[in-house]
């Protein structure tokens, strides 16, 4: 029978009432066991319910609960997919994971491929560790969107790119779902001379004939560490192939837009800033659905600061500000996103005359100089770089201010485990995590009593640092 531990419950619950408690364990539900989360999900839908409970003592009861329809029992289990991660079994020639250095936290070795985190997360699976079972169920319990790394269509190819013999079989799983109607995304990392060229264009046409169920597909160029030995030799792409990658991404935009309605291939932000080309206009990104793999970032957040500085321009703050705004932050950035914010602090200088805005593109020394995403700084490159900054005789400024996907989700942690506390003592100034947002962006610059709380992505005010330890 397949168990499940209860983490916590939320106060003024059901489960509160029935004197539910953490520790306790979920057996079954109507007299049906629970596979997983989605599972639970549904079976809480009833109105009705015989919730099964094993309590510490190991005493069992038996609930009989009488609810509101789709009303949720406040029961938070110990693991949220309520079963074991499913790992990737492919060794793909562009992994990441594969390329990452000795000595690092165990939890980002972990290759998942686990179709429901797709569902819960956004993330995006290979379909290799998959059976018609679980296809079935996807499209009984009409899951979606999935989201799908594609990487080639040409079987063999794919065969070959994510080193499993099953890769190229398992891309009939799409005819399933687009039969059922479910809805899909899908992703190709483009690595040189392996599936550009003929083989994107033979990957765009195939999956063009899932159109509209298949919703939008990214092509963004693998990413390429310093630690490659013993891996297949990938190669970084020209600024003039970055170009001929993004010409035939976008003659293909032109034909599915007139046909469906949606661009539906996207290349990644990467490839513009390569290229030396501006960024697509908004309405060809089809509402930003593959944000999450660099696509349209860059244009929604020159979208959201001019619409920002505009109207802040417009307001009856502005005249204020520009009187008491007497301020110098320092922005440290990756070197992809630094051009974008460059151009952000040249316009709030320009428009606020005591405000000093120095903004540093951080080489990644740690992976290496090929990887150039904010997502990727190491709190020691950080520190090691700004602390070199200050010895050449610059003043950082009243605060430090990050993106905040430089720190893991809900913590105030960097990769290589370095928190922001240390980063402060270090270098005397207050880190300030902002927000992914233009208007967020502008409001952290200016105003010395906000910052980002990762934990809830809203901004709270801050206490001043003395740059004391407690």
């Amino acid at each position: 029978m397949n168990e499940h531990k209860i983490r916590s419950v939320e106060t003024g619950s059901i489960a509160e009432e029935l004197e539910i408690q953490a520790g306790d364990v979920l057996l079954s539900i109507n007299n049906q066991e629970i596979e997983d989360v989605f599972d639970y999900r549904l079976m809480i839908q009833e109105e009705y319910l015989e919730v099964l409970i094993r309590k510490a003592d190991g005493e069992e009861w038996l609930l009989e609960i009488d609810k509101d329809e789709e009303e949720d029992l406040g029961i938070v289990f110990e693991n949220e997919l309520m079963s074991e991660y499913r790992s990737c079994r492919n060794k793909c020639m562009f992994c990441f994971i594969d390329q990452m250095p000795p000595g690092m936290r165990e939890t980002l070795y972990f290759k998942d491929d686990d179709s429901r985190l797709s569902f819960m997360q956004g993330n995006y699976i290979t379909l290799t560790n998959m059976k018609e079972k679980d296809i079935d169920r996807i499209i009984r319990l009409h899951l979606a969107p999935i989201n799908i790394s594609v990487q080639a269509t040409n079987p063999e190819l794919r065969c070959r790119m994510l080193n499993n013999r099953f890769a190229g079989e398992k891309l009939a799983y799409l005819d399933k779902l687009y039969e059922a109607g479910i809805e899909m995304n899908g992703q190709i990392v483009c690595c040189k001379g392996v599936n550009d060229g003929e083989e994107l264009k033979r990957s765009i046409e195939d999956l063009m004939k899932y159109l509209p169920h298949m919703k939008s597909v990214s092509v963004v160029p693998a990413g390429i560490t310093k630690y490659r030995e013993g891996l297949y030799p990938l190669e970084l792409f020209t600024a003039e192939e970055a170009g001929e990658i993004i010409d035939l991404i976008e003659s293909y935009q032109k034909k599915c837009f007139e046909e469906y309605g949606l661009h539906f291939i996207h290349a990644s932000d990467e490839w513009y800033i390569s290229a030396g080309r501006e960024f697509p206009e908004e309405e060809r990104y089809d509402g930003y659905l593959q944000l999450e793999n660099g696509v349209g970032m860059m244009r929604l957040l020159i979208t959201e600061f001019a619409e920002a500085f505009q109207g802040l321009s417009d307001s009856e703050r502005y005249s204020t500000l520009r009187e008491t705004v007497k301020r110098t932050v320092t922005i440290a950035t990756g070197r992809l996103a630094y051009p974008t914010l460059c151009d952000f602090a040249k316009q709030l200088e320009a428009a606020f005359p005591g405000l000093h805005v120095h903004v540093l593109a951080i080489r990644n020394d740690f992976f290496g100089e090929t990887i150039t995403v904010s997502g990727l700084v190491t709190g020691q490159d950080l520190t090691a770089q700004l602390k070199e900054f200050v010895q050449q005789g610059n003043f950082l400024g009243e605060a430090l201010l990050i993106p905040s996907n430089m720190l893991r989700t809900g913590e105030n942690v960097f990769l290589d485990d370095v928190t922001t506390e240390d980063v402060e003592q270090t270098l005397g100034v207050p880190v300030v995590p902002t927000a992914q947002n233009g208007g967020d962006f502008i409001e952290a610059i200016l105003n010395p009593d906000y910052c980002y709380d990762k934990s809830n992505g809203n901004f709270v005010y801050i206490q001043a640092f003395d740059g004391k330890e407690d």
